[in-house]
């Protein structure tokens, strides 16, 4: 991601310090797209469900087509690794990555055993909750049958970037997005939630969007704690009635919403709740 200066990158078989380059210029993925990833966190000394992060990577070069050279264990393994190039208390991003590099006669597609990996670990701090703000994007989500959305493909983020760049123009930090029939999938970058009536809604999964580690473990532990959770279709105008609006992601892991467009929730009990969740949640695993 690069948006720090401490950064520590695997390849080849050993740590090297900085942003490393690792794709060539002829890669496969370098012009055609074949590259997957995954994103973990480590904050307060704990790095939530890495497991299952390193073994999701190994899933979405799967689905891309590739063979993976290394299996999860050795993934989670060697970013446990690289986790004490840095200091005990540090916030950072953990980041394993997979692309092709050859290419078959035809051009197009991928060589499947051609796959080249590293890992990239950068000192970012998590964000604070209080100036989240939400609006709608003009632009939707692909289909199963329109792009590879069952995997972490970076292909899939040249969208989600302009849904970013253009919410950004006009003052707010992210966007709900759609799917084709224009119910609400999630966000640029994180899954999302609403509260009414003390009742948290949230976007079922249909294939357009991915059912984010973070959310399953949220949903998980509202349940546990008598929060319910319906996971059901929802439209614009629900998030326009909501009492409350709260994402989930690897970034900030549980984030409450400041404003949805011009609505703003001055007090956010319930999507603080869930965060407070979550963070005692990560300090007992």
């Amino acid at each position: 991601m690069a948006v720090g200066t401490e950064i520590a990158t695997y390849f080849e078989g050993k740590w090297h310090r900085g942003n490393v380059p690792v794709i060539r210029a002829a890669d496969h993925a370098a012009w055609l797209g074949s590259g997957v990833f995954d994103g973990a966190r480590q904050f307060d000394g704990r790095r939530p469900d890495l497991d299952l992060h390193s073994a999701r990577i190994i899933r979405s070069a799967e689905a891309m087509g590739m063979v993976a050279p290394v299996d999860g264990a050795t993934v989670q393994a060697l970013l446990e690794e690289g986790c004490q190039m840095f200091a005990p208390d540090a916030a950072l991003y953990l980041r394993p990555m997979m692309w092709a590099t050859d290419s078959t006669p035809g051009v197009i597609d991928l060589v499947p055993d051609s796959t080249g990996w590293a890992l990239c670990i950068e000192a970012m701090p998590m964000p604070e909750p209080g100036a989240f703000t939400l609006t709608v994007s003009p632009y939707f989500r692909p289909r199963p049958d329109m792009a590879l959305t069952e995997a972490k493909a970076a292909s899939l983020y040249a969208n989600n970037g302009r849904i970013m760049a253009e919410a950004r123009k006009r003052g707010f930090s992210n966007a709900l997005s759609r799917d084709s029939e224009g119910n609400v999938a999630e966000t640029a970058s994180t899954n999302v939630f609403m509260v009414r009536d003390g009742v948290v809604f949230t976007p079922v999964p249909n294939g357009t969007f991915l059912n984010g580690l973070t959310r399953q473990r949220v949903i998980g532990l509202m349940r546990e704690n008598g929060v319910e959770v319906v996971e059901c279709t929802l439209r614009i105008e629900d998030f326009h009635q909501a009492e409350e609006i709260f994402v989930t992601g690897n970034i900030a892991k549980v984030m409450p919403v400041a404003a949805f467009e011009d609505k703003r929730f001055d007090t956010t009990p319930l999507a603080t709740r869930v965060r407070e969740m979550y963070w005692d949640w990560a300090q007992s695993a």
